[in-house]
């Protein structure tokens, strides 16, 4: 059996084909290399296909056929908060275009289902950990489209039977090993680890939200930790029993505030600077924390790093020039 990962050379996707190698799985990856780097997966096969563009359900389905892909983990996706409300047409287009692209090739080819990259932006903001059954909300376009996507792999379980588990992230951060780092500095981590490295002061995105110190609260997890539950997934999906439709919260349990880790990489850096606020982006809830007992009791995952692991995994890599 092949595993199928699109997006596979990305930042999350190469910590998922190593784990997925380092158990003996066979891996093919799909990717555009627009966000991704090759050199993230060694020698796995690449194809490059921009899953939003006009031929790529058959171009998805012939690679499907020649490796004799059984499931697909789907991370494909534009992800920028505050670029999907500057662009929300071409979020819809790129998301979900490349989302019923897929989902049309894995039915054409037989494939066994898919592992569909959510996130935790589906939700809106919550004072409480969220679970699974809570409401969801998004307050921008890019979690509007991961949320239409769970519904089209819901639907398309319901009226077929074709299997489906998706994954809501919290925020990831952290690296496996030093070449797998987060090299786009989208993301909090990476974004403050630049900034101090160039020895600039570190934004912090509003200080007035309604938190214990106006800073947004999130519960951020170990991308290692993302990528074993992935694998925990995969076997959920491929063990053929269950609804054939899941869906699972990937976090801690556990929020921090934007302050405070800023503040703690500050720290870890060896930096004397002092954090500098900004405007708030469009976008941004004010807290967003995962209630995680549905995945550690139905699929047995539970996330075996803390922030310290995260944020020094996260500068190791940084310091060894993966940028």
């Amino acid at each position: 059996m092949t595993v199928l990962v699109t997006g596979g050379a990305g930042y999350i996707g190469g910590h998922v084909v190593a784990a997925l190698r380092a158990r003996g799985d066979e891996v093919v990856v799909v990717d555009d290399l627009s966000a991704g780097r090759a050199a993230r997966i060694g020698d796995v096969p690449l194809e490059r296909i921009d899953l939003a563009s006009a031929g790529a359900r058959s171009e998805l389905a012939d690679v499907m056929r020649t490796h004799r892909v059984g499931p697909v983990i789907h991370l494909a996706a534009r992800k920028k908060v505050e670029e999907s409300v500057e662009r929300p047409l071409w979020y819809f287009d790129e998301n979900l275009g490349g989302l019923t692209a897929l989902l049309h090739a894995a039915q054409d080819a037989g494939a066994d289902g898919v592992v569909f990259s959510s996130t935790a932006a589906v939700y809106g903001p919550a004072d409480e950990p969220v679970g699974e059954d809570g409401p969801t909300a998004p307050v921008n376009p890019y979690g509007e489209t991961k949320l239409v996507g769970e519904w089209m792999l819901r639907d398309l379980a319901r009226a077929s039977g074709f299997r489906g588990v998706a994954l809501r992230y919290f925020n990831v951060a952290g690296a496996a090993t030093p070449e797998l780092g987060d090299t786009a500095d989208s993301n909090l981590v990476p974004m403050v680890y630049s900034r101090l490295e160039a020895g600039e002061r570190p934004l912090i995105f509003g200080d007035d939200y309604a938190t214990a110190d106006g800073t947004c609260i999130r519960d951020y997890v170990h991308v290692a930790d993302v990528a074993d539950a992935h694998l925990a997934a995969l076997d959920a999906l491929t063990g053929g029993e269950g609804d054939p439709y899941r869906v699972y919260n990937i976090g801690t349990g556990t929020g921090s505030s934007v302050r405070e880790m800023v503040e703690r990489m500050i720290e870890i850096a060896g930096s004397e600077l002092e954090p500098q606020i900004a405007p708030r982006r469009a976008g941004d809830p004010a807290v967003v924390v995962a209630d995680t007992s549905r995945i550690r009791r139905e699929l047995g995952w539970t996330p075996r790093y803390d922030l310290d692991d995260m944020l020094r995994s996260a500068w190791d890599a940084r310091r060894a020039g993966v940028n």
